[in-house]
């Protein structure tokens, strides 16, 4: 077993864990560059990560090391010109990656309550300025032009708010076993297990698409009663994706949504959510969300009021959805029983919207439209995109055709296609 500060799992575990990432997750191809974006607290994975992507043979991998509690002090301390600044020089990195055709893979974790002391605007502030500064990688990533993929690693901090019960070695094993039971990878081949995970959501998004559904209905006992109107020639995506180059990859392990872009005017309704909201290191939980004519227009938290006005503040589009996903509560993640307190899992067990920018991949030869031509189809612009669940095991969803004909698509959180 690997016993370093944040890992308790078997290095042979490890290293699949890491192949599916450079394979499956971003397909690195010969001679490319790879970035990967890690705390300095994952530092034996992403290395690990590192050594696999040589193999597969990148040019070059990059670690671009984070120190979470690096930032929790500028956050802290940093002057207000500071915070409202983001340097060139780091938006110079991203146009030198994008433009030699780099690979990012993300590796992610969760410090519940690191920046509770932080101040949620002066985060807002930062985040504001970085996402407007790097919109054309971000737009690239929305677009697929470029290939990434994003993958989760346990930390102490995080295993012990998911296993409050258990001592910290075990709560951290026992996250190991879930994370990668989630992203069906804690298999003798999990390469394998991806394609085949691949091949189960072709059916159903060819059905999806075919029906061209003009809304789906949300209702749950829970509160929700949401009617999700859906723009003309849109496209549900899931599973693997391609970029422009017709190379596959997987945008996230673990991945379970079908999902497609609402029109942006035509969401009404009620939506409660099931599962906390990590954003900026806040946690929003037990909270609601009202739409008319699609935009937001009442929102409550019971926790989190601040962080979540200042979500959907952002900008104009941060009103607007610009995802909604169909998920079963049947996949091995959801299987896991577990609330993860993070967003990639916790919205990965149950049907969720996506806050904000709507991407030109759900609409049939959406890359190819200008972004006037995405605006009049129906389709949201933002900074950002936030996903949060509400989905429950009483969820039904109904999808209406052009001409009124209802269709049960899942009854108490499963398929019925």
């Amino acid at each position: 077993m690997i016993r370093g500060k944040n890992e308790l799992v078997s290095e042979e575990q490890l290293n699949k864990y890491a192949e599916l990432a450079v394979r499956s997750g971003v397909n690195v191809q010969k001679g490319q560059l790879v970035i990967i974006h890690s705390d300095i607290e994952h530092a034996t994975f992403a290395r690990l990560i590192q050594t696999a992507a040589y193999d597969a043979g990148a040019s070059n991998v990059v670690i671009d090391w984070t120190d979470e509690q690096s930032t929790k002090e500028f956050y802290l301390h940093a002057t207000d010109d500071a915070i409202n600044h983001f340097p060139d020089w780091q938006i110079a990195r991203y146009q030198e990656w994008d433009n030699k055709g780099a690979a990012y893979i993300h590796i992610i974790s969760e410090n519940p309550g690191v920046f509770k002391e932080v101040s949620p605007k002066r985060m807002s502030r930062f985040q504001k300025v970085s996402r407007t500064k790097l919109k054309d990688h971000y737009a690239k990533t929305r677009s697929h032009e470029v290939r990434w993929c994003l993958l989760a690693v346990p930390s102490f901090a995080w295993a012990t708010k998911v296993f409050p019960h258990l001592r910290k070695e075990e709560a951290l094993q026992l996250l190991w076993q879930s994370i990668l039971q989630g992203a069906r990878a804690d298999g003798p081949n999990p390469i394998k297990e991806w394609e085949n995970h691949d091949k189960a959501f072709e059916s159903r998004k060819k059905f999806l698409n075919d029906s061209q559904f003009e809304a789906l209905h949300f209702t749950n006992r829970r509160g929700t009663d949401l009617f999700v109107g859906m723009p003309k020639n849109h496209r549900y995506i899931g599973g693997g994706v391609k970029d422009k180059k017709g190379i596959p990859f997987f945008p996230n392990i673990p991945t379970e949504e079908i999902f497609s872009a609402p029109h942006r005017d035509q969401v009404n309704g009620k939506l409660v959510s099931t599962k906390p909201l990590i954003y900026r290191g806040s946690v929003i939980d037990d909270f609601d969300l009202t739409f008319k004519n699609g935009r937001i227009t009442e929102y409550y938290a019971t926790t989190g009021q601040e962080a979540l006005q200042n979500l959907i503040e952002t900008d104009e589009g941060s009103h607007y959805l610009g995802e909604i996903a169909l998920v079963s509560n049947k996949s091995p993640l959801s299987q896991t029983n577990t609330l993860f307190y993070n967003t990639l899992f916790d919205e990965n067990t149950a049907c969720h919207i996506g806050i904000g920018n709507a991407s030109p991949s759900n609409l049939q030869n959406g890359s190819d439209l200008s972004k006037e031509e995405l605006k009049e189809a129906g389709l949201n612009t933002s900074l950002l995109l936030i996903n949060v669940t509400f989905g429950t095991e009483d969820m039904n969803v109904v999808g209406i055709k052009e001409d009124k004909t209802k269709v049960l698509l899942m009854k108490d959180g499963d398929f019925q296609f």
